[in-house]
């Protein structure tokens, strides 16, 4: 059976009992290769546990310098998910918030206790990439989310297939003209595979694409903040923004809203990311959200194919359109300038 599945016999016995670690395309592929040959598992052997507890940890990636609630907190969304998924395998998490150099050897003993790493937050912090990027390169098994660096195991959002989403469904509402407000300089690769979706949806529909990038050193708020202030004193017509995450999007929609614009109406917003802040916000925000519990699962599952010695292609998480009031209707044959 391991030679049929390609895996080694510790897998395959792995597998054949239940243990967690065995990802489940993995186990299915062994199942279906023990029915075919005939081979009956004894079901109340499979049901039999060593008592040991099998541990996943999760590092949250936070700014260098600066306290963790800065974080976006799209990733307190993500982490919940990593959580649940493993629950549902029977693992335990260990979580941890690492961000200050003296701290991420804390992280790798963590890793020791544990099966692997999921890492998980902002890619802006150098330090704590490189150091997960040389310990995956030194034999242990991490996977990512929001890795600036390819060469990681990493899981992303269908970033290129949600910019789209969003522009083509404020096209729908009847806005023309869409600026793009996001930070193509950040180590982040999710930003620019936005904005590359971004400029397709916009050349496909026959619209000219403009970015309105955001000031460096500041939070996402306000650099959306920024980013419309500066779309305003422009003089440039417009009346949509889709904006790189949901923050960036608040942001600017709360100066839309102070000088006296209507949002929607006025200006049609998208954000990206699925914040819940978003959802309770005075004009709730429409946003592209990524399926968290596929997110969670996807993560769980790679770290466990990674535990087992199988190689496996990067994974993209789906994501779908989540509208709300910021992108009603338009006004009739209205662009905003200052």
């Amino acid at each position: 059976m391991a030679e049929a599945a390609g895996v080694s016999q510790s897998t395959v016995s792995r597998a054949l009992s239940g243990d967690p670690i065995v990802a489940e395309a993995t186990r299915n592929r062994i199942l279906d290769i023990a029915r075919s040959l005939n081979y009956h598992i004894d079901a109340a052997a499979s049901r039999t546990r060593s008592g040991r507890i099998e541990t996943i940890a999760v590092v949250m990636v936070c700014p260098e310098h600066e306290d963790v609630r800065v974080l976006n907190p799209f990733h307190y969304g993500l982490l919940a998910a990593i959580c649940s998924a493993a629950s549902q395998r029977g693992l335990e998490t260990i979580v941890s918030f690492q961000g200050a150099r003296d701290r991420l050897k804390d992280s790798y003993e963590q890793g020791r206790r544990a099966m692997g790493i999921i890492v998980i937050g902002t890619s802006e912090n150098h330090t704590a990439w490189n150091f997960f990027r040389n310990s995956a390169q030194n034999g242990t098994h991490i996977v990512c989310w929001g890795a600036p660096y390819d060469d990681l195991d990493w899981v992303r959002a269908d970033n290129h297939a949600g910019a789209a989403l969003a522009v083509e469904h404020l096209l729908a509402q009847g806005y023309k003209s869409i600026a793009y407000v996001g930070d193509n300089n950040c180590p982040q690769r999710q930003f620019a595979e936005r904005y590359a979706g971004y400029v397709t949806a916009m050349e496909q529909a026959g619209k000219t694409p403009r970015l309105i990038e955001v000031a460096p050193g500041l939070s996402r708020h306000e650099q959306g903040r920024r980013a419309a202030q500066a779309l305003l004193a422009s003089g440039q017509a417009f009346n949509a923004i889709f904006a790189a995450c949901d923050d960036l999007a608040l942001g600017a929609m709360a100066v839309l809203e102070e000088r006296g614009l209507s949002v929607p109406g006025d200006v049609g917003v998208v954000g990206f990311d699925g914040v819940r802040s978003g959802a309770i916000a005075v004009t709730p925000l429409s946003t592209i959200e990524p399926d968290f519990a596929a997110a969670g699962e996807v993560l769980v599952e790679r770290m466990l194919a990674s535990v087992a010695g199988e190689v496996a292609p990067r994974r993209r998480v789906p994501v779908s359109l989540v509208v709300r009031e910021s992108s009603a209707a338009a006004a009739p044959q209205k662009a905003t300038a200052a």
